[in-house]
């Protein structure tokens, strides 16, 4: 239930925020909006305001927003050209489609802001304590543990992590001795580094050198930020995210990353109610990170998303005249079978998922 709440509320939000860039960007360029709706399919909730009617519809996964005039063959009055979609510049309809995207990552700043600015900006402890031990390595047969602080090695002290891993990266597989806290008490264990690869975060191989297999603990703290470094902040941590969402849709592409790791709806609420789970703070950032991989996402040259509006209005622009109606209607219609096909897959996914975890337990 905890799944579903929080499924419901982040993905509301994010639809909101992304068709909200649309009606904006339409109504500053004088476009008459005729309907503007969260979900799909059959109408649950209507209100008609002004000129708009906003819905609520049952299929939950999506939204989107009816102008008017945005059918190139729609019949329009000359009196009410103006307010057409169609009759706008290549350029104003450019920024209405890129609306939608655009606040998607305008968003996600602001979460990210208002995180910093009222709960301080994260920075991860530089600390010699051990966060993870990975299975089968020699920190596991030594008998080192997670939590363990480590104080010396080789009775060199050591007070960072960069220390430790360059200690025992320069032992050149020679035993070396860390002396370690555990629970208020100084042990002294002794191993060998055995050369490993060392994979980037994609699980891609970038070289190898010598480790004991150990993992850095990832704690961070939380320090007072002014509104400018908050400011600068939230716009790095978008850029980063964005960043990271690009590469990984190049290094699925590149078959890097699993095609299995993918996950769709089941997947979204699972992550959501976990993040709810640990904390408004941890949901909030899931919200941005959600926000920034839906505005990418959508920027994709794929017809049918924005990104292939985008790009049929820049040919429209290079060709001085619109893409013919027959190109369009194929163009759409490949855009929906590959969007089909991805909508199956990612629940064959999800359901996958499930299936194993229930087998396992």
């Amino acid at each position: 239930m905890n799944s579903v709440f929080s499924f419901i509320l982040v993905l509301g939000v994010l639809i909101f925020v992304h068709e909200l860039g649309h009606f904006l960007f339409a109504k500053l360029f004088g476009v008459r909006v005729l309907k503007f709706s969260l979900g799909f399919g059959h109408k649950l909730i209507s209100r008609q305001w002004g000129e708009t009617e906003y819905l609520i519809s049952a299929f939950p996964l999506g939204g989107y927003v009816k102008m008017y005039g945005e059918q190139q063959d729609e019949k329009v009055g000359e009196e009410d050209r103006h307010r057409s979609f169609s009759h706008k510049t290549v350029w104003q309809r450019f920024g209405i489609v890129f609306g939608g995207p655009f606040f998607n990552l305008l968003f996600a700043v602001l979460l990210f802001f208002l995180m910093f600015v009222f709960a301080g900006m994260p920075e991860p402890v530089d600390s010699t304590k051990i966060g993870e031990i990975n299975p089968g390595s020699v920190a596991e047969q030594i008998g080192l543990k997670k939590g363990d602080e480590i104080r010396s090695i080789n009775n060199q002290p050591v007070t960072t992590w960069e220390q430790v891993s360059n200690a025992v990266k320069d032992s050149q597989g020679r035993e070396v001795t860390l002396v370690i806290q555990r629970q208020g008490h100084e042990l002294q264990l002794s191993g060998r580094p055995t050369m490993q690869e060392v994979k980037n975060l994609f699980g891609e191989v970038v070289g190898t050198r010598y480790m004991l297999g150990i993992v850095r603990s990832d704690e961070i703290r939380y320090v007072d930020a002014s509104i400018g470094q908050a400011c600068r902040a939230a716009l790095v941590q978008t850029w980063n995210l964005g960043y990271l969402t690009v590469m990984g849709i190049v290094k699925m592409i590149q078959r890097v990353i699993p095609a299995s790791e993918l996950g769709g709806p089941i997947r979204i609420a699972e992550l959501a109610g976990q993040q709810m789970e640990a904390g408004w703070m941890n949901l909030l950032y899931f919200m941005g990170l959600l926000s920034v991989n839906l505005g990418i996402l959508n920027l994709l040259p794929i017809p049918v998303l924005d990104g292939g509006h985008l790009v049929f209005l820049s040919l429209e622009a290079v060709r001085r005249r619109p893409l013919s109606e027959r190109s369009m209607e194929i163009s759409q219609k490949i855009g929906i079978a590959i969007l089909g096909t991805l909508m199956i897959f990612v629940f064959y996914n999800d359901i996958l998922r499930l299936v194993k975890r229930w087998l396992i337990s």
